[in-house]
């Protein structure tokens, strides 16, 4: 009789860590202005494959709590842990002043698990040295355990991960079967016609709909860098950003051009990886180019980002002697209406409306 192939297997979690630092500016003004139940948001962060988010309630007249919230839409059931601390003023973690949970179960979006959190009395914090400028930072430290694998001895076959990318990219630098060719600031793009069109409604629209050029052997591009136009050509083709070509390049310039240029061709996934990234580079020099960035091309997220690192007065006023603000003045005065009414007091109402209605 024949026998069969014995296979054993182990069950072998696999997890993920990340830190995130959250920084609260204008603590004494927001805890003035702050209404029962509303609270500050930190900007997403992603680990394990799914979103996070920080969220610091002010309504608690005794303490300062900052929960580990889950923002993905369609997570269920995910199984994570965190680690909270204080950070000093050189960004090292306060030991007396950190507190660790053990994993949870975060049920779907909007859940902190079983209350994952982090507290400090009002008045320890206010009497302590870490509240400096009226801002204090927490780093909240998430693991995220990702599904269960079944690793068996005498495994047979072992199916690589996906190397798609790898190809097409392979495929763009070598310009093997190009059929279109774009001009961008006097240097040349060979590319093919049917995968820009797969990626980009717009080099759809241009290349195949109503917009097709009866003289398409070269198609010219205007008001965008060579280098700008190859790196939206690379994400096309790879999903993924390529390295940085000139040694000293801004990555926040960078992501900002590149962000244009998703918007125009309407890649969406690239415009929120430049957005996410331009969220991380906001300080007094950068915040009014960014507004101005984020109301012209409907960012909203990092609008939201500006106007919040804007309530410090501290931040405001560095903004206000930027070379970018006078840019800010006029060309969207919309926003710093709405900027000036999110400042104002609540119970302010009737100023905030005449203020929007200038």
């Amino acid at each position: 009789m024949a026998e069969h192939c014995n296979i054993s297997a182990a069950i072998v979690a696999e997890s993920e860590e990340r830190s995130y630092a959250f920084k609260i500016e204008g603590y004494s003004r927001t805890k003035r202005l702050i209404k029962y139940y509303e609270s500050v948001t930190s900007p997403r962060f992603c680990v394990g494959g799914h979103d996070w988010i920080l969220r610091y309630y002010l309504d608690n007249l005794d303490l300062v709590p900052i929960y580990l919230i889950l923002d993905s839409a369609d997570a269920k059931d995910v199984k994570a842990k965190a680690g909270f601390c204080l950070l000093d003023k050189d960004g090292v973690p306060v030991p007396s002043c950190s507190s660790t949970f053990q994993e949870n179960v975060f049920q779907s979006k909007g859940s902190s698990g079983c209350g994952v959190g982090y507290s400090i009395k009002h008045e320890d914090l206010e009497r302590s040295p870490y509240l400096i400028d009226d801002c204090f930072t927490i780093r909240c430290d998430v693991t995220v355990m990702r599904e269960f694998k079944g690793q068996e001895n005498g495994r047979f076959v072992q199916v690589p991960p996906s190397d798609l990318h790898r190809h097409l990219g392979d495929l763009l630098q070598s310009a093997d079967g190009t059929d279109v060719t774009f001009q961008v600031d006097g240097k040349t793009f060979s590319a093919h016609q049917s995968v820009l069109a797969a990626r980009s409604p717009v080099f759809k629209a241009q290349l195949f709909g109503p917009m097709k050029d009866s003289s398409d052997d070269l198609i010219m591009v205007d008001d965008m860098e060579a280098d700008v136009f190859g790196s939206l050509l690379h994400f096309i083709y790879t999903d993924s950003l390529p390295q940085m070509s000139r040694e000293g390049d801004n990555e926040g310039v960078a992501a900002s051009h590149l962000l244009v240029a998703a918007d125009r061709y309407d890649v969406q996934r690239l415009k929120l990886i430049c957005e996410e990234k331009l969220c991380s580079h906001i300080d007094t020099d950068t915040v009014a180019t960014s507004l101005v960035l984020a109301e012209q091309h409907s960012c909203h997220g990092l609008k939201e980002a500006c106007l919040q690192f804007l309530v410090s007065p501290s931040n405001l006023e560095g903004m206000k002697v930027s070379d970018a603000y006078v840019h800010l003045k006029s060309s969207c005065p919309s926003v710093l209406k709405e900027l000036i009414a999110r400042l104002l007091p609540a119970e302010l109402k009737a100023a905030k409306d005449i203020v929007m209605a200038i």
